[in-house]
């Protein structure tokens, strides 16, 4: 087995530069590009995570663009791991899952094929619908799993790939036929194993540098064997090399190069494409993170909506967040450390400036005015920050 090329704080490195942190992508249809997907979350602490991913990306970034890369067809949504924004370019590789929906898996519940043709011929006669503009008397709304028919059958339908998604109207899902959303020269034909297999690991190694067929493979179930031969096929042709680290095969092009990390601090969402891979994030970064929406209030350690900090190539803290709007106000309503934001002695190192341009920045990407750190683990970093701060 070939040794590593590269330093742990070099791979470190390289993986920022590969999700787009360390220069803007040009648009967000590039960005999504780059990245593979873009995870869509409802959860409005702050600013939505599929917005604060792009923003973490490109500082001038607005809802208003995402819309525009939606309706201009160069991006669509599906599902990825997760509920998505993904490249129109990729379409066809959305279809083994849309297929297998379609020839009898499961997804959230059993299908109604009635009122799955009620809908799709209201939708065919009168263009694009929202699941509110489906009466249903004597439904309540209610979550997932207490949804009227007309929403599970809308469901099924976008997931079966018979519908897509056109707009959202707030945060509701407004479809159409696929066949009148779908763009001209956008191939339907569905990808064979060794082509589905290859589309994984160069999408996931553009978005990361490098990775282990585990880390390609990550929640999508039965395609294991077949990447783990195509990064074999791909390795034996000379397209990717490999190393062993902790007990993984690691895969990268030989064609990667170091760059040079800026003095900057990003505020990165729990859902960011860096940090969602939690093992990944433990293994090259030494980063232990969990978001804790999702954890009783009483063990919490870090706080419900934990944004981690990361400053150069190292996460040296968390940061709990809360957008009151209504007061113009972005409450830090704590900041924990870690470890490696200490030099050896014991003192800071010098992110505090850093921290407070993202701060700064990330609190105006939210249409607020001010903020104000309420907690912090270092009461010298409390001090600093003791004052309301308006930007």
């Amino acid at each position: 087995m070939e040794s590593s090329p590269f330093s742990i704080a070099e791979w470190r490195a390289i993986n920022l530069a590969a999700q787009g942190l360390l220069a803007p992508p040009a648009d967000v249809a590039a960005c999504v590009r780059q990245l593979g997907y873009v995870q869509i979350d409802s959860i409005q602490v702050a600013a939505r995570a599929h917005q604060h991913v792009l923003h973490s990306r490109m500082a001038d970034f607005t809802p208003a663009a995402l819309d525009q890369a939606l309706a201009h067809k160069r991006i669509f949504e599906y599902w990825s791991h997760a509920a998505a924004y993904l490249p129109m370019d990729d379409y066809r590789f959305s279809l083994p899952r849309k297929l297998a929906l379609r020839g009898g898996d499961r997804h959230w519940f059993e299908k109604d094929s009635r009122e799955m043709q009620r809908v799709l011929e209201r939708i065919r006669a009168e263009g694009p619908l929202k699941a509110a503009d489906f009466e249903s008397k004597g439904h309540t709304s209610g979550p997932w799993w207490d949804w009227k028919p007309a929403k599970k059958a809308l469901e099924q339908l976008f997931m079966e790939g018979e519908l897509m998604v056109v707009r959202r109207d707030g945060f509701q899902k407004v479809f159409d036929l696929t066949e009148r959303v779908l763009p001209d020269g956008i191939s339907a034909e569905p990808p064979t194993p060794a082509e589905y297999a290859r589309h994984l690991i160069r999408g996931y190694l553009k978005a990361h540098g490098h990775g282990s067929a585990k880390s390609i493979c990550y929640l999508r179930s039965g395609i294991k064997t077949e990447v783990s031969a195509m990064l074999n096929e791909m390795r034996l042709a000379g397209e990717l090399e490999r190393f062993r680290h902790q007990g993984e095969e690691v895969y990268f092009s030989p064609s990667l190069t170091v760059p040079e990390l800026p003095d900057k601090v990003w505020l990165l969402n729990p859902f960011d494409n860096l940090l969602i891979q939690r093992g990944r994030l433990k293994q090259w970064f030494d980063f232990d993170y969990q978001i804790e929406v999702y954890v009783p209030e009483e063990k919490r350690r870090f706080g419900y909506y934990c944004l981690a900090v990361l400053w150069r190539d190292r996460f040296v803290g968390r940061l709990d967040v809360k957008a009151e709007r209504d007061k113009g106000l972005l409450r830090l309503k704590r900041l924990t450390l870690e470890p490696c934001a200490y030099d050896d002695d014991g003192n800071l190192l010098g992110f505090i400036e850093p921290m407070a341009q993202a701060i700064n920045e990330f609190c105006r990407f939210n249409g607020l005015s001010r903020w104000k750190l309420e907690a912090a683990s270092n009461a010298t970093l409390k001090r600093h920050f003791s004052r309301q701060v308006w930007v």
